[in-house]
């Protein structure tokens, strides 16, 4: 059931688990799903597509970005959503310094732009979500789906697709005042997360940074982000040390002295966030 990668997938990536789905074969359904997964863009990335064969929703998990929709500009950071498809010309940059990691997927069929548009999300529009953990976990299940590789994946990924979609509406809901506040406490822990994550090593650490209690600071990170706080250090930490290893030429144990760590940990952890040890990675960049 899969297929290679088609040309319009970037390889400006410093990681990347994507699945490919029907590429060359026509829908038979009213929605269905070509292909998605999750990147992290390297420095250069860059996306200029004046056309697009498919309809596109695309999750922006960390970092930070631009975005252009038929000319009209839109800042991307963590908790945008943003579609486009055919007749929507698409301009899409990250920030070198807070580099993207994103989630995506691409679909087609008579059903497809409909989709969208029920979801408060027709072709070429962008949106900042109030909530992601579900929206997030909704697009780790559609991957789950089409890693199965059984008979009834490509069903499976359809129905999921729709259930993401139908997450949506509800994370962009304005809340209550105090889930306003606790949205706004969050935001603050995270950009404070997101300017020191290479002198973090604790969940403590963090707490004491953000003048907040440990176990609030873990209940918000798992409301709207999905992880654990300490999850959340540890995959920006292996999103900059897969960059350095990409990019630097140093060898592991450099880049894992440069993050406080001994090499074995440093592996340990770069395997649980890429999926890959830091050496086969060095091997997949070569």
């Amino acid at each position: 059931m899969a297929v290679s990668a088609p040309d319009f997938i970037s390889t400006q990536v410093t990681a990347a688990h994507r699945f490919y789905l029907g590429i060359e074969r026509k829908p038979t359904s009213p929605v269905a799903v070509v292909c998605g997964g999750w990147e992290e863009c390297a420095a250069d990335y860059h996306i200029d597509r004046p056309l697009f064969p498919y309809y596109s929703l695309e999750f922006v998990a960390g970092g930070e970005g631009q975005v252009e929709l038929n000319g009209e500009s839109h800042r991307l950071a963590a908790g945008t959503v943003f579609t486009y498809g055919p007749r929507v010309a698409l301009g899409f940059r990250t920030s070198p310094e807070r580099r993207l990691l994103k989630y995506f997927v691409d679909f087609t069929g008579p059903g497809a732009r409909a989709l969208l548009v029920n979801a408060g999300l027709p072709p070429g529009s962008a949106r900042q979500l109030t909530a992601t953990a579900e929206v997030r976990t909704a697009f780790d299940a559609l991957i789950r789906f089409a890693d199965a590789r059984h008979p009834g994946a490509t069903r499976m990924c359809c129905l999921q697709l729709e259930i993401l979609l139908l997450a949506i509406p509800h994370a962009t809901a304005p809340g209550s005042p105090s889930e306003r506040r606790a949205r706004a406490t969050f935001e603050r822990s995270r950009r404070n997360i997101d300017s020191g994550f290479l002198n973090l090593r604790t969940v403590e650490q963090v707490a004491t940074l953000c003048h907040i209690d440990v176990s609030y600071l873990s209940r918000l990170f798992q409301r709207f982000q999905g992880v654990t706080p300490l999850r959340y250090i540890q995959t920006l930490q292996m999103q900059w040390a897969a960059h350095r290893l990409h990019s630097s030429g140093q060898l592991v144990r450099q880049i894992a002295d440069e993050l406080g760590v001994d090499a074995f940990q440093f592996s340990r952890t770069f395997k649980r966030i890429h999926g890959i040890s830091p050496s086969a990675f060095l091997d997949s960049r070569r």
